[in-house]
């Protein structure tokens, strides 16, 4: 069922109404921020990111008390970076309602390279989250950066500004797959932004992508092993995956690894990280102790989060229902209507037989696994209506169950679609 945004989108009496769901606890909260641009776009994404018109050189001269930048190449429109942060704060202000009295967990400014952004302009965002919501003691602020925007000192302006733990896009130490991927930053810049991170931030995390093209388990090993010379605690690895529309879907990258390789490489870097003090806790997730990503987390364990900014997307709680919101995707389209105080362009109640499958495709990325009583908790639907898809996964043997805990076996992580797909609507 379709809400028509401009009526019901933030119409609390309305997401109020009694429905089938009995929901008597509402999850933890998060808050997403999307911040949209790029220097450029790289191949593989399929994020909705948008690639300035200047140059990077430029642009980051500017960066400090940023005036202008240039929307992606299809519009010529001029963007004015104090707009979208005043966007931004109205899209906040407008969704209050949808989120009144909940304390906020964890808050997650995430991209686009939100780093393209001057410290002055995070400082204000943030500060004006702090004076609209309430935030917990302690509320992890995480922003994302890569290595392209980084000059010195600018993370240390950045936890001046509020951020508490920096994920810092990396995505390898080998300059020839970074030029293959499309990034714009080299080795040299990589080591450089992951010194200053380890230098600043008590926590913080590096991204790290595998199975790449032309890539050996020898490539990957001096991947790891520089990656480990900062003593990350936190990391995060991602199997190069063909999206479509992307350049890459177009144009498929040749040499990519074989598929027994990748899984070497899976192995190759759980080993290395376990030998560093990390642990596995999620399917592409590793981290120390007290370390763990709180925001991520609250996805994988179906926990609410309000998303603001161009094409950001929410899922809420209410008392007979669960909705999901997806903001304008085009910048400006998304300011002018945060502006009209209309910021969501679609708004949809998840359907009650959606719910196993939507409430699975997170859970299951967990190696812990979860405790059943969760399920009814976050869903509102009864045990029996998971039964059968339970029962078939310990038949197959890809979950193993400790009273009412649950958790994939190593063979239900990694044949990880096919547990979460038994809970498919039939």
């Amino acid at each position: 069922m379709t809400i028509t945004p401009d009526s019901r989108a933030f119409d609390v009496g309305y997401l109020m109404r009694s429905g089938t769901l009995n929901i008597t606890t509402l999850p933890p909260l998060s808050l997403y921020i999307h911040l949209p641009w790029c220097i450029k776009k790289c191949p593989y994404c399929d994020f909705n990111s948008h690639a300035l018109k200047s140059s990077p050189s430029a642009h980051l001269k500017n960066s400090a008390n940023l005036n202008i930048v240039a929307l992606d190449s299809v519009s010529s429109i001029e963007l004015v970076e104090d707009r979208y942060i005043d966007s931004l704060i109205k899209d906040l202000q407008t969704s209050l309602p949808l989120i009144w009295g909940r304390p906020v967990h964890s808050v997650f400014l995430g991209g686009g390279t939100p780093s393209l952004f001057s410290p002055r302009s995070i400082e204000r965002l943030i500060s004006a989250v702090r004076s609209l919501v309430i935030l917990l003691p302690g509320c992890e602020i995480t922003l994302e950066a890569n290595p392209g925007t980084f000059e010195r000192d600018r993370f240390k302006a950045f936890k001046a500004a509020g951020v508490t733990r920096l994920s810092l896009g990396v995505q390898s130490f080998n300059d020839e797959h970074l030029k293959i991927l499309g990034r714009v930053h080299d080795r040299n810049q990589a080591i450089a932004a992951a010194s200053e991170a380890a230098e600043i931030f008590d926590t913080f995390n590096l991204d790290l992508m595998y199975a790449l093209p032309h890539q050996s388990l020898d490539d990957l090993s001096r991947d790891l092993k520089t990656a480990f010379e900062f003593d990350p605690p936190h990391l995060s690895i991602y199997h190069l995956t063909i999206e479509p529309n992307t350049f890459f879907a177009k144009y498929p990258p040749q040499k990519l690894p074989e598929e027994d390789v990748a899984y070497e490489m899976l192995d190759k870097i759980e080993e290395y990280a376990v030998k560093k003090g990390l642990q596995r806790y999620e399917v592409s997730a590793f981290a120390k102790p007290n370390h763990r990503c709180v925001h991520n987390l609250n996805y994988w364990q179906f926990g609410d989060y309000l998303g603001i900014g161009a094409g950001a997307h929410s899922k809420l709680t209410f008392a007979h229902r669960i909705v999901r919101q997806i903001r304008h995707k085009e910048p400006l389209m998304y300011m002018d209507n945060a502006e009209l105080e209309s910021p969501v362009a679609k708004s949809d109640e998840v359907a009650r037989s959606e719910l196993p499958f939507e409430f699975m495709l997170n859970l299951f990325r967990l190696k812990d696994g979860f405790n059943l009583q969760m399920y009814a908790e976050r869903t509102g639907m009864p045990l029996s209506s998971i039964q059968a898809g339970i029962d078939e996964a310990f038949q197959k043997g890809l979950l193993e169950r400790d009273m009412m805990q649950v958790k994939p076996t190593s063979k239900g992580f990694d044949f990880l679609s096919d547990l979460q797909s038994l809970f498919l609507p039939g």
